[in-house]
């Protein structure tokens, strides 16, 4: 088993060692083909330091931040070769490719950031937040209970725009000395404000109660092992298919089947399983759903059906029935301290229990009066375009707090902040 592993970590490491160099020559393509940046334009940038199999960390910012990009220009940072490939093809706002510390110091001296946001805690971050005479702000990839969300890594930042009042109550049990009042600025779920937008949905709506059913990956350790694909997926879907009552979305985690092969192994049955079903009856529509874009789905979809995850709270967010599944493994944590203790929770079991359960959840008044009352306490007032206010609203107040300061430091000299010998740090493969 030992040499298998190694073995397969091996091709891995090969095939990595390739598309990372595939990449760099497709990126020096691409950037040769945009135009240079206009200097002094961009007052916000969004710091990026991962790699591509992250990017929907920063996908689910991109219509808040193009919205916000009316008021106030943004660029994109990009630190990684496969992340600025594929941020370059799809990415609505301008995209910086600064692989090295020299390549991001040039862009900084070239424009005017008044705010940087960073959406994860990846340890390159600190790259960038050594840079002062700006706000470097987390605004997180989403909401939720798991155990990322009470890091102490939130004191690193100036400022961190949170959801709501669950979010502060979360973060008041565990940072110390922290200025809540001045430094936790609560935003609600501006991506709720974008959940549609217009989008056509990839099927013809009808009588069918629609079902998204979206996991979580099977979790690097027994702690976080969330993910239900190989504990209740492939039953919950087939017994769904089988109803002719249902019309099935299914979108796993990007990341499903990384540590362990079973699990991506039942990621790929539900993926046929819903392939066949389609064949069978054109009418059906179910959806395999693995696109960049996340918000129709949570909109579109009668009841969801998804895992201890950021997920919980993009559906909570449009207050419409939610199935939360109850880990199969005993070591996995559960902070019941907020929603999920009043949550209403898919128990492993058959298909056919799995479904009526589905069944009874989407037509349930009192659970969807219980559901109001936890979407208030995460997210404020969910009122379309609301959200959205604040969160512009959060914005013009750093945009006027850095102008204060500025003038307070007006008559400062000018303190060096860029390295004189950078090293041309090597950025990690498969990114």
């Amino acid at each position: 088993m030992g040499l298998r592993n190694d073995t397969r970590r091996a091709v891995k490491l090969a095939k990595d060692i390739m598309w990372s160099r595939r990449a760099q020559r497709e990126l020096v393509t691409k950037l040769a083909e945009q135009p240079p940046l206009e200097p002094h334009r961009f007052r916000i940038g969004v710091y990026f330091a991962d790699g591509r199999v992250n990017l929907y960390q920063l996908r689910q910012w991109y219509q808040p931040l193009l919205e916000l990009s009316k008021r106030h220009p943004v660029l994109i940072l990009s630190r990684a070769s496969g992340s600025a490939l594929e941020l370059l093809a799809e990415s609505p706002l301008p995209v910086a490719y600064v692989r090295r510390v020299a390549d991001l110091e040039q862009v900084i001296h070239d424009q005017d950031l008044h705010v940087v946001f960073y959406v994860n805690q990846n340890a390159k971050n600190f790259q960038m937040m050594r840079y002062g005479r700006r706000w470097h702000v987390f605004i997180n990839h989403g909401e939720s209970d798991k155990m990322y969300m009470t890091t102490n890594q939130f004191k690193a930042y100036d400022y961190a725009f949170i959801a709501g009042d669950a979010a502060r109550a979360r973060l008041e049990k565990v940072l110390w000395d922290y200025d809540f009042d001045k430094r936790a600025i609560p935003i609600g779920r501006p991506q709720a404000d974008h959940y549609l937008d217009g989008s056509p949905l990839p099927y013809t709506p009808d009588d069918r109660e629609v079902v998204l059913y979206a996991p979580t990956w099977e979790g690097d350790r027994g702690a976080a092992a969330y993910g239900s694909i190989a504990s209740h997926g492939v039953g919950l879907v087939r017994g769904l298919l089988a109803t002719g009552r249902h019309r099935v979305i299914y979108r796993p985690h990007p990341r499903s089947g990384v540590v362990d092969p079973a699990y991506g192994a039942a990621n790929r049955e539900i993926i046929a399983a819903i392939a066949a079903a389609n064949a069978a009856d054109a009418t059906a529509q179910h959806v395999f759903d693995d696109g960049p874009s996340l918000g129709w789905q949570l909109a579109a979809a009668d009841v969801a059906i998804v895992d201890i995850s950021a997920m919980v709270y993009d559906r909570l967010a449009a207050g419409k029935p939610l199935l939360i599944t109850r880990p199969a493994n005993p070591e996995a944590q559960i902070d019941t301290g907020g929603y999920l203790q009043a949550c209403e929770w898919l128990e492993v079991s058959d298909a056919a229990a799995m479904v009526a359960r589905v069944d009874e959840v989407a037509h349930d008044a009192d659970a969807l009066e219980r559901l109001g009352v936890w979407v208030q306490r995460y997210f404020g007032d969910t009122t379309p375009g609301v959200t959205t206010e604040r969160f512009h609203a959060a914005v013009e107040h750093l945009m006027q707090e850095w102008e204060r300061f500025a003038a307070l430091h007006a008559d400062d000299e000018d303190v060096e902040e860029f390295e004189e010998d950078d090293e041309d740090e090597a950025e990690s493969l498969g990114a």
